[in-house]
């Protein structure tokens, strides 16, 4: 079993006070071989609730990717961003791991699902990385609310009903973006957990790093498609980031959960609302998304 692969397995199965501690000691060993760490060729960094986790686990399963040492992402980007450049390194395998998997080019990663939303991440990520590609993963931005509202309830983090959690979000997230911007160092709660229709808004946080990278830096997967032909929309996905080529023999989708139904004058009050963001993703993309062409709109 490649040696990755145990460390996973192992803090999987340990007691939470001893995967704790071996997390301490992953990331104090990281730090202090910092400069002798590789850092990520691309980041996956978003949307929450869109297959990243699927995504994630089928490029740390690719014999030529190298996933964080100690969890799926970082969060250096977002709320992270007060730990030192030697921290975020320390999260990556040594350089001289590449050789011990095999011959041809090694790659790192990261999968941080608020970069995509957090307003100063864009930046940030193409100050500290400016060759880095991202990855992000778009979904029906319903589905997804409605999967991100149960996502936080089963965490603890919502205690309103969906219908409830849409109309309260725009009084709970009054003012957190211009503060986050205003203060580096603030953390938001509401943003990051109770802005359910925001973060299905795609096209103005595509548009941040579209702007700070480059739109051929930029790669959009699109949640419908991708679960459509996994396989295949796998292999264009690494194609375009110019990683070798590896098929996986099959998918299985992460993280996937039931939700309650949705009546369809709610629905349609929602498909209201999310059509010029999705007619501007539209413009983004040069194709219809996968919802919106399936729905005939």
């Amino acid at each position: 079993m490649p040696v990755r692969t145990l460390t996973h397995t192992l803090a999987h199965r340990l007691p939470e006070t001893a995967t704790e501690s071996m997390r301490h000691a992953a990331l104090a060993a990281g730090r202090a071989t910092a400069p002798a760490r590789r850092l990520p060729s691309f980041l996956v960094i978003g949307a929450q609730r869109c297959g990243t986790t699927t995504l994630f686990r089928l490029l740390a399963e690719h014999p030529h990717l190298l996933r964080p040492t100690v969890s799926k992402g970082t969060g250096y980007f977002d709320d992270g961003y007060h730990h030192s450049s030697h921290w975020y390194r320390g999260h990556f395998a040594l350089r001289t791991w590449g050789g011990a998997l095999r011959a041809g080019p090694v790659h790192s990663f990261e999968a941080s699902g608020y970069y995509l939303f957090h307003p100063l991440a864009a930046e940030r990520i193409a100050r500290d990385l400016p060759h880095v590609h991202v990855v992000a993963l778009v979904r029906d931005p319903v589905e997804r609310a409605r999967s991100a509202h149960r996502h936080e309830q089963v965490r603890g983090f919502e205690t309103l009903d969906f219908d409830s959690a849409v109309r309260a979000e725009a009084v709970r997230t009054h003012g957190e973006e211009q503060r986050l911007r205003e203060d580096p160092t603030y953390r938001s709660f509401a943003h990051r957990h109770h802005a359910y229709l925001q973060r299905g808004e795609y096209a103005r946080q595509l548009d941040r790093f579209v702007a700070a990278l480059g739109r051929d830096r930029v790669h959009v997967v699109d949640y419908g498609r991708f679960f459509a032909d996994p396989v295949d929309r796998f292999v264009d996905l690494q194609r375009a980031l110019g990683v070798p080529v590896w098929r996986p023999d099959h998918v299985r989708r992460w993280n996937a959960a039931d939700k309650p139904p949705l009546d369809d004058e709610r629905r349609r009050a929602l498909l209201l609302h999310f059509e010029p963001h999705d007619e501007a993703l539209t413009d983004l993309l040069g194709e219809e998304p996968s919802w919106r062409s399936e729905a005939g709109r």
